[in-house]
């Protein structure tokens, strides 16, 4: 079975951006998220907000759906079933109607007031020679607990070491990329964290804006540091795999 088929907007209506927020089990912090996205958005471009809500059990589509006369950028996709977060990034970007595309994660802990930064770092940077696919941002103050703030560290140490893509932070849910570029990379579980190799990897040039980083308030992470430290080193070997095996035609022209 192919991809979701979403509802046809005609040109004129079509956002400049698309923000895409994968959620699961957030009913505490997913309508405070919305407005801040909206607050930060509006009068700077024209937007939509994409809410996946991974196969929630709190009613966090439903409060959303609520919310929506306060926030009619919105828009609510739901998975029946529990997919993962790299998998409700990708049903967000499909369905997404904008040329750019945004990403933060639903826990809040990404600030909203960022977007513009990275939009504005897209600005600078899009016009130079090499296709620009990626802005990320990356976290200048960790507000975690220091068992992840070191197991991160560690992790992204080895990641540079292995894939040398040039970025510290591959764990932030903020970036900024081109949704045409994101649907030319190989899907698999897990993708979101290395979304700079693999821009790489496609012949995209990346650049990086350091961003805001701040305490969950509500809730508890989806993710455990053992079982994602055995979860990356995994994903490494797969990435290593793919970079090896990437060739690209140094041109391609139409005959």
């Amino acid at each position: 079975m192919g991809p979701p088929v979403f509802g046809v907007t005609s040109l004129a209506a079509l956002p400049e951006l698309s923000v895409v927020v994968p959620v699961k089990d957030e009913v505490d912090n997913a309508v405070p998220l919305l407005m801040e996205i909206c607050a930060a958005l509006r009068g700077k471009t024209t937007f939509e907000v994409l809410f996946v809500d991974d196969a929630s059990k709190d009613g966090t589509a439903e409060v959303l759906l609520a919310a929506r006369p306060q926030a009619p950028e919105l828009r609510v996709l739901k998975h029946r079933k529990n997919s993962g977060q790299s998998r409700a990034v990708r049903t967000g970007v499909i369905a997404a109607r904008g040329r750019l595309v945004a990403t933060l994660d639903g826990d809040g802990q990404n600030d909203p007031a960022d977007i513009p930064l990275l939009l504005a770092v897209w600005a600078r940077e899009e016009g130079k020679e090499q296709t620009l696919g990626l802005v990320a941002g990356q976290r200048i103050k960790r507000e975690d607990n220091w068992v992840k703030r070191v197991s991160s560290r560690v992790g992204n140490g080895v990641r540079q070491w292995l894939l040398k893509d040039g970025t510290r932070d591959t764990g932030c849910g903020l970036k900024l990329f081109a949704r045409d570029a994101f649907l030319t990379l190989p899907y698999f579980d897990h993708i979101h964290r290395f979304m700079p190799a693999m821009m790489l990897r496609e012949g995209y040039r990346i650049s990086h804006a350091d961003v805001r980083h701040r305490p969950r308030s509500h809730g508890t992470s989806k993710y455990g540091t053992l079982d994602r430290l055995l979860v990356s080193l995994s994903d490494l070997v797969g990435v290593r795999w793919l970079l090896r095996r990437s060739r690209r035609p140094e041109a391609i022209e139409e005959l």
